[in-house]
C-alpha cells in the first residue's frame, strides 16, 4: 500500500541538482523570477482540472472536518498527509507533540481522524525545514492505492532544447535522485516542438520508454501524458514532476505525487493560480518586499545590502565575503525605485535580528542617487537606526545625494570606492 510523500520543497534547494543530472550535467534555464510552489492537494485539484488521474482525496483543516471525512469518505485504505512546502515528510517529526511521520497510512477511519488531528496545528521538523519547523494549517486524506510499478515522468522548460522536454525513467518513484546519479543512462529526454506540442508518436515514445505493458496500459498513459502537457502549457508551467507515476495493481496509470512550478512572468494571466500561493510557509520578509516591489532575498550573514541591479548586487556580496564579511541578505531595489521604497528596503532589513551593519552601495544609471539619499534620511530617522551604515553612492546626481548625507546630521560612513566601502562594512560589523 503506498501513499507517496511529496517533495514540494523550493526548487533553488531541491531540483537544479536533479534538472543537472536529467539533462547531462547541465543547469536547466528557465525565466521566472522565483517559483511559486503549491501544496499537494493544490497540485492534484488542478491536475483533476486537466482530467489527470490522481488518487481520490479531501482537505481537513479541523477536527470537525476530519471526524466529517471519516464518516462520509469511504475507503479501504487512507493515506494521510500533512501539508507543508517541504520535503521528507513521511520521515519526519512534529515539534509539540512529538509524533512521528507526517504521512501515514491507516484502514481505520477513527484513525485516520486521530492522525489528522495529531497534525493539524502543530510544527513537522523534517531535512528540507528549519529546526522550528513548518505549522501544518491542512491535512490531506487520500485512498491508497496499490501501486505495482513506480516509473518516473516530468515536463521542463529547457532553453537549450528550445522548449518543452519531457524527462523519464522506468527506474523512477521516490528513488529517482539515486537513478541519475548512479545510473543515468536509464534516464530519457524528449524533446517537444513547441509549435506543434506533443502528437501521439512522442507520447507513445515516452510510454514505451517508460516501460508501459502494449495494449490498453500504453494507450492508457498516452492519454495520461498528453493531458499532462496539456496542463504544463496552459498553466504556464515551467516543471511538472510526477513522482512516481504509478501503474497500480488493476493496470492504471494514475499520477500519486506531483511537484509545479509556474513562470511569476505569466502571473497576470494566471492570477486563479497565484491567489493560491499559502505564504504562510514564506519568509516574512520576502513578502513584504514583494508587496514593495522590491527583490529581496535572505541569507545567515550579518551586513545587509542595499544595491541597484542583481549584478552589482552579486558583486557586492562577493566583496563582502572577500574581506571576510557576511552578507545578510541580497536586496535590489531597482532601476524606478522611489523614496518610500527605500523606507520599505530598511524596515525588511532591520526586521533581521542578525544584522550588524548597512551597506547601501548605488551606482545611479537609471537610478536617481538624491533619491536614494532622501530616502536613506527619512528612513534612518524614522526607524532610530541603530546598526553602522556604511553608503557608497556614484553616478546620477552623486555629488548632491553626498551632500543631502552630510547635512542630514546622521553617523554615515561614506566611501567613493567598492573596496574601501566594503572594507567599512565588515570593519563597522566586527567593532
Amino acid at each position: 500500500m503506498v501513499g507517496c510523500s511529496s517533495r514540494v520543497a523550493s526548487a533553488a534547494v531541491v531540483v537544479p541538482s536533479l534538472k543537472r543530472s536529467l539533462l547531462g550535467g547541465r543547469e536547466l534555464s528557465v525565466t521566472s523570477r522565483r517559483l511559486l510552489n503549491l501544496h499537494e492537494y493544490q497540485s492534484k485539484t488542478l491536475m483533476r482540472e486537466f482530467n489527470l488521474r490522481v488518487q481520490p482525496f479531501r482537505v481537513a483543516d479541523s477536527a470537525e472536518k476530519a471526524k466529517e471525512i471519516s464518516e462520509q469518505f469511504k475507503c479501504r485504505e487512507y493515506v494521510v498527509k500533512a501539508q507543508v512546502l517541504a520535503g521528507g515528510r513521511g520521515k519526519g517529526h512534529f515539534l509539540e507533540n512529538g509524533f512521528k511521520g507526517g504521512v501515514k497510512l491507516t484502514t481505520d477511519p477513527k484513525q485516520m481522524a486521530e492522525y489528522v488531528g495529531k497534525m493539524l496545528g502543530n510544527r513537522l521538523v523534517t531535512h528540507q525545514t528549519l529546526k522550528d519547523g513548518v505549522r501544518v494549517n491542512k491535512v490531506m486524506v487520500a485512498e491508497s492505492y496499490n501501486i505495482a510499478r513506480e516509473t518516473y515522468l516530468a515536463i521542463l522548460m529547457d532553453r537549450e532544447f528550445g522548449g518543452p522536454v519531457l524527462v523519464g525513467s522506468a527506474k523512477g518513484g521516490v528513488d529517482i535522485e539515486q537513478v541519475a546519479a548512479t545510473d543515468p543512462d536509464a534516464i530519457f529526454k524528449v524533446p517537444v516542438d513547441i509549435v506543434e506540442g506533443i502528437t501521439t508518436e512522442k507520447a507513445r515514445e515516452v510510454a514505451e520508454q517508460l516501460g508501459m505493458t502494449p495494449g490498453e496500459q500504453t494507450e492508457d498513459a498516452i492519454d495520461q501524458i498528453k493531458k499532462l502537457y496539456a496542463l504544463f502549457i496552459n498553466i504556464d508551467a515551467t516543471q511538472v514532476e510526477i513522482n512516481p507515476l504509478g501503474v497500480t495493481d488493476t493496470g492504471k496509470v494514475v499520477m500519486f505525487d506531483a511537484k509545479i512550478n509556474f513562470d511569476d512572468n505569466a502571473e497576470f494571466r494566471q492570477k486563479e493560480i497565484f491567489r493560491l500561493e499559502d505564504k504562510s510557509e514564506s519568509d516574512f520578509r520576502e513578502v513584504a518586499a514583494e508587496a514593495a516591489r522590491l527583490n529581496y532575498i535572505g541569507m545567515d550573514g550579518n551586513i545587509a545590502c542595499v544595491v541597484n541591479g542583481a549584478g552589482l548586487a552579486m558583486a557586492t556580496m562577493d566583496i563582502i565575503k572577500l574581506h571576510g564579511g557576511e552578507p545578510a541578505n541580497f536586496l535590489d531595489v531597482g532601476g524606478t525605485v522611489t523614496e518610500p521604497q527605500v523606507l520599505e528596503a530598511f524596515k525588511i532589513l532591520t526586521s533581521d535580528s542578525k544584522v550588524k551593519t548597512i551597506f547601501v552601495n548605488i551606482f545611479g544609471g537609471i537610478v536617481n542617487c538624491e533619491t536614494i539619499a532622501n530616502g536613506l534620511v527619512a528612513a534612518a530617522n524614522s526607524l532610530k537606526l541603530g546598526v553602522p551604515l556604511v553608503v557608497r553612492l556614484a553616478g546620477s546626481n552623486a555629488d548632491q545625494a553626498a551632500q543631502i548625507l552630510r547635512s542630514s546630521g546622521l553617523n554615515i560612513i561614506s566611501a567613493d570606492e567598492l573596496d574601501a566601502a566594503a572594507k567599512e562594512a565588515v570593519r563597522a560589523t566586527v567593532q
